[in-house]
């Protein structure tokens, strides 16, 4: 459409800035969006929980969450908290260091674990579960990861970009690790 007309409709400066733009011409410099240095998830109970196997399972669902996220942003983590909420309203908080800078669900699992291992809980009840990954940067950034010699371990790594992909088209929860879906698959006491 004619640039006049285009005015003469929707005013002057407007009209020349949507005839521009339908163009292509949008004289705005364009800022890179910074992208986010931490991101959580945290899995609420129904009731106080004090079964480890439920916990863990939680667990696992919320770092397979974590992994997922931040391998759709193109990021690794090189940090990893986890904070429990209590029964009683108490929170206890730890950190922990991955050896590399890594969005694997593998590496994020297994950091997790020993956090809660190393808490120790004797039939603490446990009302939630949050872990934060923290110290993110661009996948690209820093040394190449190392080939592992274990194949189970390679396995697992080259299936995850398969279930990322049926998770972003399906649903979230439709694939993963079978111990995430220990919980849902639980029978009622």
């Amino acid at each position: 459409m004619d640039e006049t007309i285009v005015c003469r409709v929707l005013g002057g400066k407007a009209g020349r800035t949507l005839h521009d733009r339908a163009r292509g011409i949008d004289p705005r410099t364009v800022t890179a969006r910074r992208m986010p240095e931490s991101t959580s998830a945290f899995h609420a109970f129904d009731r106080d929980v004090y079964d480890p196997v439920l916990v863990r399972a939680a667990l696992l669902d919320v770092v397979t969450t974590l992994g997922q996220r931040i391998r759709g942003r193109d990021q690794t983590a090189r940090k990893l908290t986890l904070a429990v909420r209590f029964a009683d309203g108490s929170t206890v908080e730890r950190t922990r260091a991955l050896p590399q800078h890594s969005a694997h669900t593998d590496d994020l699992r297994v950091t997790v674990f020993r956090i809660l291992d190393s808490l120790a809980f004797q039939r603490a009840r446990i009302r939630r579960l949050l872990v934060t990954v923290e110290d993110l940067r661009s996948a690209g950034e820093g040394p190449g990861t190392q080939i592992s010699l274990d194949p189970a371990r390679e396995d697992r790594l080259s299936l995850e970009p398969v279930l990322d992909r049926i998770n972003t088209r399906y649903g979230r929860r439709l694939a993963g690790p079978a111990g995430a879906y220990r919980k849902a698959s639980r029978s009622p006491r």
